[in-house]
C-alpha cells in the first residue's frame, strides 16, 4: 500500500467533500481508508491466535492453560507469547475499528443527505444475524452478537468530543473490571453449592474435559449438546458481566482515536512511538505481573479468572494500543508496500476471512472433520496458524483483484441496501 495517497491529514475531510447521491450506496474504493484496511486485516489473522485454542481445545482451556494439553517447553512459550501479545488485543483492535467504523460510515451517510440510522439499524440487525449463525451452527465464540448489540446502544454517542469519548470509555472498563474485582472478592460469602460450580466451570474435572472432548469429535448434531449452552452463555451472562463494558469501551475509544486522525497514519511520528512505548512499558509488564499470580497461586479457581484477570483486563489495552501504533508507523512511512498491500486485501474481507477461519478449524478439529480435537497441542496449535495465515495472505489479494468485496462483505451491503450489489469487477482488455 502507497504511503504517498491523495487523502487529506483529517481523515473526515474526504466525507465532507462527497458530493450527494440520490441512492443510498456503500462506501466505493475511492474513499476507502487505506490504512483502516491495513490494520483490519492485521487484526483478523492475529485474533486466530487466540481462537485456535478454543476451536482445538476443551472451553475451559481459554482461561485456565492448565487444564488441558501440555504446558511445558515450547507448549508453555507459545502460550506465554500468544498470552502476551493476542489474548484480549487483537480483539482489542477489531472492537476499536468497529467504533471508527460507525463514525465514517455515519458521516458519509449524513454527507449524501441519508438517515445514519436509517443505515446503521439495518446493518446491525443483518449482523447480529450473522452472528448467531454463527455461534449456533460453527462455534459458540462468536463476537459478532456482541458487536451488533453494543454497536446499536452506542450509536448515539458518536458525535461526543473526543476526550468525553475517551472519558466515557474509562467509565465503561472501570464498571466492568470492578464487576469482576467485586464477584471475585465476593465469593468466600457465596453459597458453597455456588462456589463448587463455579470452580467445576472453571477448573473442570477430568470426566467433564474428556465428555467435551468426546462431544466436538462426534457429528455435528451431537456439538450443539456444547455448543448451544456456550453460545448462549456468551451472549447473556458473559455479554451483561464482562463483555458489553469491555467491547463499550473500545468501541468508544475506537470513535475518538478516529477523530483524532490516529487510524489514517496521518497522526505525528511521536504519537505513534508513544503508543508503542505505553505497550512495551505499561501493558506487558502489568501483564507479566498477572501471569506470576496465577502461576504462584497455582492457577487457583476461581481467583485467576475474577481477580487474576484484572492485569491482562487493563494491560492489554495499551498493548493493543502499542500494535496499532506500529502498523501506522510501517503505513506511513510506506515500509514493507508488499506486506500492507496483502494486509488490505485481508482487511477488506475481514468478515469473510473470520468466518473462513471458523470454517477451516472446525473441520480440522471436530468430527464432521478431521476430528482432531483435543489431540493437537499448542506448538501445533501455532503451526496451523501459520497455514490458515498463508492461505489468508494469498488468497484475498486473489480474490480483490476479481471482485469488489468478499463474499459475505458483499451478501451483507445487498442485504442491507436490499438491492444486489455489484460484485465482479470489469474485465481490462488490451
Amino acid at each position: 500500500m502507497s504511503h504517498t495517497d491523495s487523502r487529506p491529514a483529517d481523515p473526515r475531510s474526504s466525507v465532507r467533500q462527497t458530493p450527494p447521491h440520490t441512492r443510498p450506496a456503500p462506501v466505493s474504493e475511492a474513499e476507502r481508508i487505506g490504512s483502516l484496511d491495513v490494520l483490519r486485516g492485521f487484526a483478523v489473522l492475529g485474533i486466530l491466535t487466540m481462537n485456535i485454542g478454543s476451536f482445538s481445545m476443551p472451553s475451559a482451556t481459554y482461561q485456565n492453560p492448565t487444564v488441558w494439553g501440555d504446558l511445558t517447553g515450547l507448549n508453555r512459550l507459545v502460550w506465554g507469547l500468544t498470552h502476551v501479545l493476542g489474548d484480549l488485543k487483537f480483539m482489542a483492535i477489531f472492537s476499536m475499528l468497529f467504533g471508527a467504523g460507525m463514525v465514517l460510515m455515519a458521516e458519509r451517510r449524513e454527507a449524501r443527505g441519508g438517515s445514519a440510522w436509517g443505515l446503521h439499524l439495518p446493518r446491525m440487525a443483518w449482523l447480529l444475524l450473522f452472528g448467531l449463525a454463527h455461534a449456533y451452527a460453527l462455534w459458540y465464540g462468536d463476537i459478532l452478537v456482541w458487536y451488533a448489540v453494543t454497536g446499536t446502544l452506542l450509536f448515539g454517542f458518536r458525535k461526543l468530543s473526543p476526550r468525553r469519548l475517551i472519558t466515557l470509555a474509562l467509565v465503561l472498563w472501570a464498571v466492568g473490571s470492578g464487576l469482576m474485582a467485586v464477584a471475585g472478592l465476593s465469593v468466600p460469602s457465596w453459597p458453597e453449592e455456588d462456589r463448587t460450580e463455579l470452580v467445576a466451570d472453571l477448573d473442570p474435572p477430568p470426566a467433564a474435559l474428556e465428555a467435551e472432548v468426546v462431544t466436538y469429535r462426534g457429528g455435528w448434531l451431537e456439538q450443539m449438546e456444547h455448543r448451544v449452552p456456550e453460545a448462549l452463555g456468551m451472549q447473556t451472562g458473559v455479554y451483561g458481566f464482562w463483555a458489553f463494558w469491555r467491547v463499550g469501551g473500545l468501541m468508544l475509544l475506537g470513535m475518538a482515536l478516529f477523530k483524532l486522525g490516529i487510524f489514517s497514519a496521518k497522526a505525528s511520528t511521536a504519537t505513534y512511538w508513544i503508543m508503542v512505548g505505553a505497550g512495551l512499558v505499561v501493558g506487558i509488564p502489568l501483564i507479566l505481573v498477572g501471569i506470576s499470580r496465577n502461576v504462584a497461586t497455582d492457577w487457583a479457581a476461581p481467583d485467576f479468572f475474577f481477580l487474576g484477570s484484572l492485569y491482562n483486563y487493563w494491560g492489554s489495552i495499551p498493548v493493543a494500543l502499542g500494535w496499532v501504533g506500529s502498523v501506522m508507523l510501517v503505513c506511513s512511512g510506506g515500509a514493507l508496500p508488499a506486506v500492507t498491500e496483502r494486509l488490505a486485501a485481508v482487511g477488506r474481507m475481514a468478515f469473510t476471512n473470520y468466518i473462513a477461519q471458523t470454517a477451516i478449524c472446525t473441520t480440522i478439529f471436530y468430527g464432521h472433520g478431521l476430528g482432531l480435537f483435543g489431540s493437537i497441542d499448542r506448538v501445533g496449535q501455532a503451526g496451523i496458524v501459520l497455514a490458515v495465515w498463508a492461505v489468508q495472505f494469498a488468497v484475498s489479494p486473489w480474490w480483490m483483484r476479481r471482485f469488489r468485496a468478499g463474499p459475505l462483505e458483499w451478501l451483507w451491503r445487498s442485504l442491507v441496501y436490499r438491492r444486489m450489489q455489484p460484485f465482479k469487477r470489469a474485465v481490462t482488455v488490451g
